[in-house]
This record gives C-alpha cells, structure tokens and sequence, in this order.
C-alpha cells in the first residue's frame, strides 16, 4: 500500500534483501576468482583439490594444510614440497636456484621468501639475472608475503614455486594468541 506514493519500509527493507540474495548465490567452482566478475569465498587451508597450501610459519618452520610440518628452509611446489639446502639469503645462489631451472613444464614465476629481511636490491639483481636466462619470472618478497602470494597463485591454477627461509623475528597480534590457544584446547581432546 502507497501513502502518497511512499511504500512503506518493510516492503523496502525485504526488497533490498531479496535483490541481494540473489546477487550473491554460491556457486561451486575449482578457483577463487570467477571471470564474470563475482569473487568466491573460500578458506584455501582446507581445501585439498588445490594443492598445497601455506598455512602457517614459525622460526622453525612452516606447516601446510595437509597438517604437515617442515622445519627449516622449503621449496614448495603445487603438489609437492622438498627441503631446501639454504640457512639463509647469503645461501641463495645459482646452484641453490638450480632446481627451479630444472623443471618441466616451466615455472611462470618463482617466489622467493627471504625470511623477515626487507629484500635489497643487491639480492633481487642477482636472483633476477639468473633466472631471467631460463625465462623464469621472480619475486623476491619477505616470507609472510611470499606465502600468501604463492597459495593464491597456486589456487589459480599458476605454474608456480615458492622456496621459503623461515624468518628469524615473528611478531604476534592477539589474533595469533587466540588461534594457538584455541588450536591447544582442541588437541587436548
């Protein structure tokens, strides 16, 4: 019913709604970002058909979301992960980087995590110029960066790699508290 050509609010308000609902349906799909516009939620840790993902990191580590745990430096791959021979950036040279050149198919790009060191150009120009021979794109990026570039990357579907220095210095924010100690009381039963 119209007074004086106003609709009244609730029929406005369940409108709006509906006009929404319909807007954001869920539709399955193997990707996250869908081309005709509409961006899927997901949470990447718990979804095995996309490969290995990163899930978390430590000084000592990394764990994925297979729940495995690998300590020390690590080179991860879409399906598989391998220890990585380096202690740190000084480390990271053409027989270290040897691997990635390696593989078929090519990579599209390499990420490389430097642990919690701001990367210098001096490390970049290096790295670049080597890769650049085998036509293998590289980021060199801090490691908490590196790990979420690779696990999008890698949902895409990209011809990835990602090798990972743990870093030495983590700083914790009260969401990092919360998650570990909801994690333990979970183990506990």
């Amino acid at each position: 019913m119209n007074i004086n050509g106003i609709r009244p609010a609730f029929v406005i308000a369940s409108s709006i709604i509906r006009r929404n609902l319909s807007q954001t349906s869920v539709r399955l799909s193997s990707k996250a970002y869908d081309y005709d516009g509409k961006t899927k939620i997901d949470i990447f840790n718990t979804q095995q058909e996309l490969g290995i993902m990163i899930t978390g990191y430590s000084q000592f580590g990394f764990r994925m979301n297979n729940d495995m745990v690998v300590i020390g430096p690590v080179a991860v791959f879409p399906r598989s992960l391998l220890s990585w021979n380096v202690n740190s950036v000084e480390d990271i040279n053409e027989e270290s980087l040897s691997l990635f050149t390696a593989l078929e198919p090519k990579l599209d790009v390499l990420i490389l995590g430097i642990g919690d060191q701001t990367p210098s150009p001096n490390i970049s120009k290096e790295i670049l110029s080597f890769m650049r021979k085998y036509k293998i794109n590289v980021e060199v990026l801090r490691t908490e960066q590196a790990c979420a570039t690779f696990n999008f990357l890698n949902a895409e579907n990209r011809m990835v790699a990602t090798a990972l220095i743990p870093p030495l210095h983590i700083a914790y924010n009260e969401n990092d508290i919360l998650g570990t100690s909801i994690r333990k009381f979970k183990e506990g039963f």
